[in-house]
């Protein structure tokens, strides 16, 4: 080792100790640099007063090219009503402030916030609800519970692994009878509803009846579920103007379905599958029962709408006018 060498290694551990003498350790005067750096990263990029403009007018050109207008709900011939879909719009002023933050060298980190429909759901009176927003890319498993608990366990356990939520309407007199076993439904993350109280034909029924089946139930969930009710699903899908008028009077929208697996009749598996795989759309409410057959096809059901690009949500998610999928950056039309 030269003398001049040996001096330089000499003088740098002689500054080492001062420094330890002074601050304690070593670490604490590296963390000490590290933090200054982490500082001098984190500062914000400086623009000018012109770059400012510049980018604000950047992100307002950009904004009048991205953008997804709002679906109105509205009543159709065969389909009842249908709810909207909210459009989707660059936020200027977040996006603003998110670029102003970012790195000049990144992309501007666009911010996006979803538009309303002027005519929601709600807005269009008492009317039967079959489906979703067709421009939606979701469908819903409506389960509807008025016997069947020897698969209620293995049905649970297929959504559990699929990671998928459905919405179970529930028969009062069952829920009266099977408490726990709701319960369990509702401890898994599933929305519970309404299926009046002793599986009735609604459209026989008086006013009044009809009245008493809804309300009857709609307490039960809150008494003993704490659920505040939104839908109802008639038994059988028997209802009538009365039928659907009497639920919203008690805040509830009445929901029908888009495509019936006719599980109660005991199909095969693979035949239900296939009929909802070359059925399934958009939007669609898919009808099934606490059966063998639905046990046994619930896991393909759920795959071929996934594998359709379909989310799978609950009834209200799906009859909701939320969007479903992020935007990606750079997608162009979202």
């Amino acid at each position: 080792m030269n003398i001049r060498k040996a001096a330089v290694i000499a003088a740098s551990l002689f500054m080492m100790l001062v420094f330890v003498k002074m601050n304690g350790n070593v670490s604490s005067f590296i963390a000490t640099v590290k933090s200054e750096d982490a500082v001098e990263a984190l500062a914000a990029p400086s623009y000018t007063e012109e770059e400012k403009r510049e980018l604000f007018d950047a992100i307002v050109a950009e904004a009048e090219t991205k953008s997804v207008p709002p679906v109105d709900a509205r009543l159709d011939r065969v389909w009842h009503a249908i709810p909207g879909y909210n459009g989707l719009a660059i936020d200027i002023d977040k996006t603003y402030e998110a670029a102003l933050a970012a790195p000049r060298s990144s992309p501007i980190p666009f911010q996006y916030k979803e538009i309303p429909p002027k005519i929601s759901l709600a807005q269009l009176g008492a009317h039967p609800i079959y489906r979703g927003n067709p421009d939606k890319p979701m469908v819903s498993l409506m389960i509807n519970v008025a016997w069947g608990n020897e698969y209620i366990d293995p049905i649970l356990e297929t959504l559990r692994n699929k990671k998928v939520k459905a919405t179970f309407f529930l028969d009062g007199s069952w829920l009266k009878s099977n408490v726990e076993v709701a319960k369990k439904i509702q401890a898994e993350g599933h929305e519970l509803s309404n299926h009046a109280y002793s599986h009735p034909d609604m459209k026989k029924l008086s006013r009044a009846e009809q009245a008493s089946q809804i309300v009857r139930t709609q307490k039960l969930l809150k008494e003993l579920l704490g659920v505040d009710n939104v839908w109802f699903a008639p038994p059988s899908g028997s209802y009538n103007t009365a039928t659907v008028q009497v639920a919203r009077e008690q805040g509830l929208g009445t929901v029908l379905w888009t495509l019936d697996t006719v599980d109660w009749m005991k199909p095969s598996a693979d035949s239900v599958v296939r009929k909802i795989d070359s059925k399934l759309e958009p939007g669609a409410l898919i009808l099934m029962h606490p059966t063998a057959t639905t046990r046994d096809a619930i896991g393909g059901m759920i795959d071929s709408a996934l594998a359709k690009g379909y989310a799978i949500g609950t009834v209200s998610e799906t009859l909701s006018s939320s969007r479903v999928a992020a935007v990606v950056e750079g997608a162009g039309v979202f």
